[in-house]
């Protein structure tokens, strides 16, 4: 009996992905790594491709370049540090805390891994799918604190965005959760009046969760 050609082929092709994919994973858990160890300039494709095991060349294979690499390495720290942190937030009871919860772990983890993140920053990296993506998880929280009286009733999600690239900036900076806390106080109910935010695609409990048209 002669087996089929094109089975025999689609045979030899799924273990070639499959190893594609364990080094792609691979590859982006040493970049994570290798910018803890070497800081801000960063560490060279041939160091983490040494980390994973692989080859340099692999590397350019799967990533292309160095920004493949950074971008993948970053998307893989926000996924399993920053990410959580909402799910954990959205099993609480206490709305508020939820949403301090997200924004003070997100400042330790951007602390925890700050060559990594300012690198992406600097190579304009961080993709606005990825912060939209986090917001969108978030909007349940906001409107629920908002129900309660902890966050005050003009704030939509996206100024939660904005208060997430400031945690960005005082992530790097040694008195960080005292600088947070007072971001935090700009989000209390009793402030002076917000004005209209620009193009805000996210609701608050102010317009009954609606977007703006």
């Amino acid at each position: 009996m002669v087996a089929r050609a094109d089975g025999g082929a689609a045979s030899a092709v799924r273990p070639r992905r499959a190893d594609a994919r364990r080094n792609h994973d691979r590859i982006a858990r040493a970049a994570v790594e290798a910018f803890g160890r070497r800081g801000p300039e960063g560490p060279r494709l041939e160091d983490v491709a040494a980390l994973a095991g692989v080859g340099v060349a692999t590397v350019y294979r799967l990533f292309g370049d160095r920004d493949g690499v950074l971008r993948a390495a970053f998307e893989l720290f926000f996924a399993e540090r920053v990410t959580p942190l909402v799910l954990e937030a959205r099993a609480g009871s206490d709305p508020g805390a939820g949403l301090r919860l997200v924004v003070a772990g997100a400042v330790e983890a951007f602390a925890d891994h700050r060559s990594l993140v300012v690198a992406a920053k600097h190579a304009a990296l961080i993709e606005p799918e990825t912060l939209d993506r986090l917001l969108g998880e978030m909007a349940d929280l906001l409107l629920e604190a908002q129900r309660l009286g902890q966050v005050r009733d003009d704030v939509v999600v996206g100024d939660l965005g904005g208060l997430l690239m400031m945690a960005l900036a005082v992530s790097q900076l040694p008195d960080r959760l005292r600088n947070l806390a007072l971001l935090w106080d700009g989000l209390r109910p009793g402030g002076s009046a917000l004005p209209t935010p620009e193009g805000c695609r996210h609701p608050s409990a102010a317009d009954g969760g609606v977007p703006p048209a």
